[in-house]
């Protein structure tokens, strides 16, 4: 049997609603132990590490966790504890490591643990897809996502679902309940089906020869992940930044050949929808999503939106604006003749 080209990222953006569910279950009935280990470990600080996609899910959800909490929160690479743990975080302080990793294999990933557990003062949180792998035994606790793991190399549903995971864990560490995150697989289920097609529309369209990627505060992550899939899957130029810096020389690269993704929130929407008027101003196609209409001038054939109408509360909505960009993504590496699913040059796990 001939499997077409695609044929497990279509499957695995697909199946996102259902891995999410299975995720939450397995978050529910860790509950306790997890919030023990937030009251007892009285943590001065938090750092999310990964590499890669995980990196940015790890900025994605120390910007998270530290809006919800307060508490001093980073996303730092892993390589960066590993080799440089001076500038990665304070011995002296009482830390939480959260550790994220698809495979559990990741050489940096384990070294980053490693060295935190020899240099750092706390505790350790690992979160992966894959059983028996050396990230499950590090952590004082090893959280095992199945519904995560993938046969693309280009991470989709693993993503989703490690991040929605971090998102139950700040709640849960700030005492909120994390039942309304039981809404978002419908909602994505909604998604899926009411924009697949300007998801196929907009990535097979011809014109476009550079994207970018704008999100800011704890969106950023996700920007910059977004526009890491549109680069692995279809190797086309694509960048993500920040709402208001993109308009400080960036947006020099604005024309009739880019394609702009707006990941725009509730709290500074009009500052966000500004952004995008003027980059559609300037040329630039919008893509813009979000939890309400977006509205743009209705004869406007340029701009497009998302909304996800999820009456989930904004930090804890965060994971829908992935779904319908990664579609993208894949159909955009389709009408490039390329295969989604075995990006150039790249390997599931990078060891050293």
């Amino acid at each position: 049997m001939t499997i077409q080209p695609g044929h497990h990222t279509h499957a695995e953006i697909l199946s996102q609603p259902e891995a999410w569910t299975s995720a939450l279950d397995i978050l529910l009935a860790q509950a306790d132990s997890l919030r023990a280990l937030w009251r007892e470990g009285d943590f001065e600080s938090v750092v999310f590490t990964g590499c890669g996609s995980p990196y940015y899910l790890a900025d994605a959800a120390a910007k998270l966790m530290q809006t919800v909490s307060g508490v001093d929160s980073r996303g730092v690479p892993a390589s960066e504890i590993w080799l440089y743990p001076r500038s990665s975080y304070n011995p002296k302080r009482r830390t939480l490591l959260v550790a994220l990793s698809r495979s559990g294999e990741t050489t940096e990933t384990i070294r980053a643990v490693e060295s935190f557990r020899q240099n750092g003062t706390g505790d350790v949180i690992t979160l992966s897809c894959y059983p028996g792998k050396a990230l499950t035994t590090l952590g004082t606790i090893n959280l095992l996502f199945p519904s995560g793991q993938e046969e693309s190399i280009a991470q989709t549903r693993a993503f989703s679902v490690l991040y929605l995971a971090t998102i139950a864990l700040v709640a849960l560490w700030n005492g909120e309940s994390i039942d309304e995150l039981n809404a978002l697989p419908a909602v994505a289920s909604r998604l899926l089906s009411t924009y697949n097609g300007l998801a196929t529309e907009l990535g097979r369209n011809p014109n476009f020869e550079r994207f970018y990627f704008l999100g800011s505060g704890p969106r950023y992550g996700l920007a910059g992940e977004l526009s890491l899939k549109m680069k692995e899957m279809s190797l086309s130029h694509s960048e993500p930044f920040r709402f208001m810096e993109f308009r400080h020389g960036p947006q020099s690269m604005a024309n009739e050949q880019t394609l702009i993704v707006g990941l725009v929130g509730e709290q500074n929407e009009a500052y966000e929808r500004t952004v995008l008027a003027e980059m559609r101003a300037r040329g630039a196609h919008i893509l813009a999503l979000g939890e309400s209409e977006i509205h743009f001038p209705a004869d406007d054939t340029l701009t497009s939106t998302v909304s996800f109408a999820s009456g989930v509360s904004e930090l804890m909505r965060n994971v829908l604006y992935l779904p319908i960009v990664q579609l993208m993504a894949y159909e955009h590496s389709l009408a490039r003749d390329l295969n989604p699913d075995k990006p150039h040059n790249l390997e599931a796990v990078v060891r050293l």
